[in-house]
């Protein structure tokens, strides 16, 4: 099941909250919260449009970025078991180990 929603060329992620019977939509990179609720698809896409654009209003007004920015850097944390096996596995393919976790997850976040 794909959690995300394309509104307005922006990603926001779908969950269903027990607490409301509501489905809840969330957009993902921004500076700040403009979450939106719906019974329905496509009246959660309505919402979320107006949601966004609120957001994006009231970050204009007070001269707010209103996207988080992201450096290209980050620090993972896995095993020693996993670490030596991605290492191999970039030795294998004849590419470093950033190159070969670059190229991991943009397979993942493509596929």
């Amino acid at each position: 099941m794909n959690n995300i929603m394309n509104i307005n060329g922006h990603k926001a992620l779908i969950q269903y909250d027990p607490e409301t019977e509501l489905l809840r939509g969330e957009f993902i990179g921004l500076n700040g919260g403009a979450d939106f609720y719906a019974d329905n698809v496509a009246d959660l896409h309505k919402e979320g449009a107006v949601s966004l654009q609120t957001y994006l209003d009231v970050c204009r007004e007070r001269g707010i970025g209103p996207y988080k920015h992201y450096s290209g850097r980050f620090n993972v944390r896995i095993s020693p078991q996993i670490h030596a096996a991605a290492a191999a596995a970039a030795a294998a393919s004849n590419i470093s180990l950033n190159e070969w976790v670059a190229q991991t997850l943009n397979r993942a976040v493509r596929g």
